[in-house]
Formats: structure tokens, C-alpha cells, sequence
């Protein structure tokens, strides 16, 4: 088995154990669940903001240890506070070591905030809903197109939103009503192999009735300058800041030259 495969069997053993530890009513009990959500649309569109969703991410499988030293509270803050669109923050902990306690710490932000996670049960969204998340992330390499279309209805009847991620061209048949916010990960998920020209070749086809988002492999404002040219307005990015000794320092000089570049 490939990567993508090895997570998602592992994913259908964990989420089976999950629904019988804790019931769906009890998750339909948190505090969080009934709060008011954030659009992560609005946000990126958002003329103040800077159009990216940043990342709090401590390993992957083809990293291994990204960072093990930063607080979640600490980074979270200091993305929201310099200008991030939204935050992504991962709760899988087998091979990303993630945890529902992360999301929850970075509630705290008044800024929307991602579910990252191989999502491919709805007790998944009734989770991420239950957590604080106000969008949930469906991989279309890892569901059929009538399994993104259920599931991507299911959240936006508990009032999330929803970011499709695309990996090939073929994978543009997944998209749906219930998809407003696509990205393409320049990442390959089962080798983890990184092709930036991916997401330039697609974003035509995706078409401009969708917010369209660059994902993975982006490192410069040159980057985030080019996708901008063809139609991206957000833009996923966790390592490039995570790797650094200081994620905060980091993103608030990067988040300074874009907003130069953009006044420019």
C-alpha cells in the first residue's frame, strides 16, 4: 500500500473505535457545537487579511518531526495577529501528531479555523463541529464523487464549510454545490512528491465560481505573487513556517514583504 492508503485503513480503525467511546449525542452536547461559526470564504476575500491559511503542523510522514517545541495557543495567536485568512490545524495523531486538544486550544482566535484530517465518515464532521472547527477538509483522492457529495451536504447542514482538495485533473468531477472553497494540493499524496505547476495547470478548470487555493510547497511571496496571477485567493502553508526556529517571527516578516508586494 502507498501512503494515502496506509492512513486511510488506519483512519476506518480509528474512527470506528471514536464513534463507540463517544456517541454523537454526547458530541452534539459540547459548548462548541452551537456556537457561531467563521467563513473561511469571507475571510479570504477579506481585503485586511492576507489571503493565507496557515498551518500549525508538528510532523508528516515524509518529515517526520516538523516541531515538537512550539505551543499551539502561542503560534495560532501570532498567525491570527499577523493576518492570517484562517487557520489549519491538524488532529491526526498517528501520523501527524495532531490532536483534538490543538483545535481546541486554537478556538481561542477569532478567525476561522480548518479541520485537517482524513475525513471520510460523517461522524468526522459532527466532530469537527463538536471541536470548534469551522470547515472541515475533504480529500477527493480518498472518497468517491457521490461520498464528497454526502458529506460535504451533511456539513453544511451543521453550518461548516467546506474546502475540497484536489490532486489530478480527474478529481474535478468531486466538486459540487456544497463546494465553494477548492485547493490543489501541489503535494502528491501517495509518493508526497511536490510539482508546483500542478495547481497553475488546474485553476482554469476549476473556473472562478469557486475560491480557489494553492496547498502545500509554498515557500516565498513569489509563490503566493504567481498564484495570484491565475486566479488563487488563499493559500495553504504550514512547513515553511513551522520549520523555522520561530514560526511567528517568521510568518510576521513573510506576512510584511506580502503586503508590500501587494501595495506594490
Amino acid at each position: 500500500m502507498n501512503i494515502l492508503d496506509t492512513i486511510v485503513a488506519s483512519k476506518k480503525q480509528e474512527v470506528a473505535g471514536r464513534k463507540l467511546e463517544t456517541p454523537v449525542a454526547e458530541l452534539e452536547r459540547s459548548p462548541f457545537f452551537g456556537r457561531q461559526v467563521y467563513s473561511l470564504k469571507q475571510s479570504i476575500l477579506n481585503p485586511t487579511r492576507t489571503g493565507i491559511i496557515a498551518e500549525f503542523k508538528r510532523r508528516s510522514p515524509s518529515k517526520g518531526v516538523i516541531n515538537d517545541r512550539s505551543a499551539v495557543l502561542d503560534v495560532t495567536k501570532g498567525y491570527a495577529d499577523g493576518g492570517a485568512s484562517g487557520l489549519s490545524v491538524l488532529t491526526d495523531t498517528d501520523f501527524f501528531g495532531g490532536a483534538t486538544a490543538d483545535l481546541h486550544a486554537a478556538r481561542v482566535n477569532e478567525i476561522p479555523v480548518l479541520r485537517k484530517d482524513f475525513i471520510i465518515d460523517a461522524y468526522q464532521i459532527v466532530e469537527a463541529r463538536a471541536m470548534g472547527a469551522d470547515v472541515i477538509l475533504l480529500i477527493a483522492s480518498c472518497l468517491s464523487r457521490a461520498e464528497v457529495k454526502q458529506l460535504a451536504a451533511f456539513a453544511k447542514s451543521l453550518e461548516l464549510e467546506v474546502l475540497l482538495e484536489l490532486h489530478e485533473e480527474e478529481e474535478l468531477e468531486h466538486v459540487n454545490e456544497h463546494t465553494e472553497l477548492v485547493g490543489v494540493n501541489n503535494r502528491n499524496l501517495k509518493t508526497f512528491s511536490v510539482d508546483m505547476e500542478k495547481s497553475i495547470r488546474m485553476a482554469e478548470q476549476i473556473g472562478n465560481s469557486r475560491i480557489r487555493i494553492a496547498e502545500s510547497g509554498i515557500g516565498s511571496v513569489e509563490d503566493i505573487l504567481k498564484f495570484r496571477q491565475y486566479g488563487f485567493d488563499g493559500f495553504l502553508i504550514g512547513e515553511h513556517f513551522m520549520k523555522q526556529e520561530d514560526p511567528v517571527g517568521s510568518f510576521r516578516d513573510f506576512t510584511t514583504k506580502l503586503r508590500s508586494a501587494y501595495a506594490g
